[in-house]
């Protein structure tokens, strides 16, 4: 018998570096959730992605128990660290750099897992898309 769910629980971690402070412990503590037991666990498996924000889905089961699947960095993260930019421009108009189609084809290959996409040229024009909103051309 599959165990019934109480709450689904999204949230935007730095990998590796949780902590039961806010916006953590504010997000689980109503939902009944050990916290320093997610930390643990969260810690440990996002180690390897030290220095990334990572989605996360947490799933909290009635009897308090919980499970969680760790994404990959949003789109708009792996632009950013590709072009070496702090955040992206204010006004789509205003331009502040150019993704060349190797590093679109990059982003597209880490990310093609949580697109909505069935083949890299479409992955590409997602990103390309995304992009594109943050003031960056790209070559595709």
């Amino acid at each position: 018998m599959a165990k019934e769910i109480t709450k689904i629980i999204k949230l935007q971690i730095a990998a590796g570096a949780a902590t039961p402070a806010p916006p953590v412990g504010t997000a689980l503590g109503p939902a009944g959730v050990n916290i320093g037991e997610f930390v643990n666990q969260f810690n440990t498996q996002t180690r390897p992605m030290a220095g990334s924000i990572v989605p996360v889905l947490l799933t909290v089961y009635k009897d308090r128990t919980f499970t969680f699947i760790v994404k990959k960095p949003p789109a708009s993260r792996l632009i950013l660290k590709a072009m070496n930019l702090e955040k992206g421009s204010q006004k789509a108009q205003t331009k502040v750099g150019k993704l060349t189609n190797k590093q679109l084809e990059e982003i597209a290959t880490e990310k093609m897992e949580d697109l909505n996409a069935n083949d890299m040229t479409q992955a590409k024009k997602i990103i390309a898309g995304t992009a594109r909103s943050m003031g960056i051309d790209s070559d595709l």
